[in-house]
């Protein structure tokens, strides 16, 4: 055999890489054997459990005797019981210490997030008071603070408004946040109970991080109203309508709120950033809202300031959680709107709750149940819905707290709830005059910590595409409403994953020299192409979305070297060879595309040649292949090489080029 070359380094180079092919056609040859048998009974079961039962829940139980199995199940449903029985006094200590600071943490934002909510702050209180307890109970986590968070707040308090005013209906607007409260509590528990957790990872990173920035940006402009003493102001939440009523009521403006509302600001930004920089000075972050609220009502208290532009919150009822199972609304014609709240609101405290929980035990290096996570803070939501709870979950900044002041296990938790009920009980009046600028630069502080650009900086750099599902969550929050922005960023993700489906990357492969190794020409500019051969590699599933696009791809392949071949007078295209070991699954209408591309191919005078199909992928193939086209030893092969190896010997002028 002599290559045709008029250049001689050329003619070095094909000889070299024409013995390479001859030593690996010495290679031995393995056989493509069909997988097991399973029935279908057996292929649903794996599916199932693969689908639902990802980490094998019941793995635990196998060869337990029955009473361990009993205390094992008791113990997942109930994680207290696992870690309960050797708690100790010094556990304790550490828990009791970060307990009190996340309460001096709690007390304020309670009190704050539930006016973002338009509800009344007693309410906030209260959800920072039963939730907590019954995590305990249920939690997996030992860092997560439970209680009342900002983006829940400000999404339930927006939505419920646009039907019914908090200040004209305010016990049917308290009705409808405890029924979408009950909503969202049962949406979280059932996708626990369910096994559907993988629905929340449709919020991507990208979309999370774009959505909690425009969320932070709406949030801190709607504390402008306490910031400056506006009465009169929107009740809607896009960036050009909150400006335009700030600049509209100029004349509302109090200086005594800008004041004491600029200088509360600044301090609670300062001692935040001390925080942030020195992780052992927590405390000071922590303890800064409470000494804020401490300091701003004995100043409205002693200077009569209620009676000068600064408003304050007034008498809050004393006493524990009245139960509100009664006030539950499951009728009338605000029934879609608080079933629409609860989900929307269920799923994103559910995605923060979750994602806060794994954060900080990856940090300690202890694993965290999604599923049981899923069904705690459902079930404590469901519980709040009847004690006079709106929608709580694990905040960030709370279980930063919690984790830095050394919370061992979750009765951090117990100690806040032990606090907030010691408040409810006696210390409310104490309340009265608290000004609701401060209430504001509280929101502001803690929402601040939302707004990430490191990490925007981060996505950026790595995936454009993901950069620009969170622009269009982060412009969607921010300029039109915050449930459009966050539909929006959801949209475009999924478009993202269907045009990876319906779009599967495929690459040509060529040889690495000296070796039976077969990579991307366009990446490896060393590989070679095999002459007589088109070798390609299809990177996706297979399945009716694609095989149109494929069929297509893979013919323009075709007609591509066909042209190249006639311009360079090579020898003839004889075989196409499908790499398919990144081709997971296939369908009914894969396996028709792969016996229509063998009959195109025929025509041409070109063999198909499959090479590592997996097991599910192959048996539906020769299932389908009425002809025994597929059972044939020439037309299947476990790599590329050795099916080079195997069908070169019918090619009588191999040569090979650069790409």
């Amino acid at each position: 055999m002599e290559p045709n070359s008029s250049s001689n380094d050329n003619n070095k180079m094909q000889l070299q890489h024409h013995s390479s092919c001859l030593e690996i056609a010495t290679m031995e040859v393995h056989r493509v054997v069909p997988p097991p048998h399973k029935s279908t009974i057996e292929k649903l079961k794996t599916r199932l459990k693969e689908t639902f039962f990802p980490d094998d829940p019941l793995r635990q139980f196998k060869g337990q005797p029955l009473g361990k199995k009993w205390i094992l199940a008791a113990q997942y449903i109930f994680p207290i019981l696992e870690w309960g029985p050797n708690y100790s006094f010094k556990l304790f200590k550490s828990d009791i210490i970060s307990g009190l600071t996340i309460a001096s943490l709690a007390i304020p934002q309670g009190i704050s997030y539930a006016k973002l909510a338009n509800l009344p702050p007693i309410v906030g209180l209260y959800s920072s008071f039963v939730p907590p307890l019954v995590y305990t109970v249920l939690g997996s986590s030992r860092d997560l603070a439970v209680g009342p968070v900002s983006i829940a707040s400000l999404i339930m308090g927006s939505m419920l408004r646009q039907e019914v005013s908090p200040t004209q209906n305010p016990v049917l607007f308290l009705q409808l946040a405890f029924t979408a409260t009950f909503f969202g509590g049962l949406v979280q528990a059932s996708l626990g109970l369910l096994r559907l957790g993988f629905i929340i990872d449709f919020l991507s990173k990208a979309t999370l991080i774009g959505f909690m920035a425009g969320a932070a940006i709406i949030v801190s402009l709607q504390q402008l109203k306490s910031l400056v003493g506006i009465t009169h102001f929107t009740n809607q939440m896009g960036l050009a309508p909150v400006m335009s009523s700030v600049f509209h009521n100029t004349k509302e403006w109090s200086w005594q709120t800008i004041l004491m509302g600029f200088c509360f600001l600044v301090f609670l930004l300062l001692t935040r950033q001390v925080g942030t920089k020195r992780p052992k000075l927590f405390w000071v972050s922590a303890g800064a809202p409470l000494v804020s609220v401490i300091l701003s009502t004995l100043l409205v208290f002693a200077f009569k300031a209620q009676h000068h532009g600064i408003s304050v919150i007034g008498k809050l009822q004393e006493g524990l959680n009245p139960p509100s199972w009664n006030m539950l609304k499951f009728h009338g014609s605000h029934l879609g709107l608080v079933m629409k709240t609860g989900l929307i609101t269920g799923i994103i405290s559910l995605t923060e709750g979750i994602a806060v929980g794994r954060t900080f035990a990856a940090l300690k290096n202890y694993q965290v149940d999604g599923n049981k996570e899923m069904i705690a803070i459902g079930v404590m939501n469901i519980v709040g819905s009847s004690t006079s709870c709106y929608i709580t979950t694990g905040a960030f900044s709370r279980s930063a707290v919690n984790h830095n002041a050394g919370a061992k296990t979750a009765v951090s938790n117990v100690v806040m709830s032990v606090t907030v009920m010691v408040t409810l009980l006696f210390l409310m009046p104490l309340f009265q005059y608290t000004p609701n600028v401060v209430l504001g630069a509280i929101i502001v502080t803690a929402v601040v910590g939302l707004i990430d650009i490191p990490a925007a900086h981060q996505i950026w750099k790595i995936d454009k595409f993901d950069f620009l599902v969170m622009l269009c969550a982060f412009l969607g929050v921010v300029f039109i409403s915050v449930q459009e922005g966050l539909a929006i960023a959801v949209g475009i993700s999924i478009f993202k994953i269907l045009l990876q489906i319906t779009r599967p990357k495929t690459v040509m492969l060529g040889n690495m020299p000296g070796s039976d190794i077969y990579r991307d020409l366009h990446h490896y500019n060393e590989a070679m192409r095999i002459p007589g051969f088109l070798i390609l590699s299809i990177e996706a599933p297979i399945n009716f979305a694609n095989t149109t696009y494929l069929n297509e791809r893979i013919l323009r392949w075709i007609e591509e070297y066909e042209a190249e071949e006639n311009l360079n007078k090579q020898s003839s295209l004889r075989f196409v060879i499908l790499e398919m070991s990144a081709v997971s699954a296939i369908d009914t209408s894969g396996t028709s595309f792969f016996k229509d591309l063998r009959k195109a191919m025929e025509k041409k005078g070109v063999e198909l040649v499959l090479v590592n199909p997996l097991a599910e992928v192959l048996e539906k193939l020769q299932r389908s292949d009425d002809s025994g086209d597929f059972k044939r030893p020439d037309s299947l092969y476990l790599t590329v090489g050795e099916a080079v190896a195997s069908l070169s010997s019918t090619i009588k002028a191999p040569s090979a080029n650069y790409v």
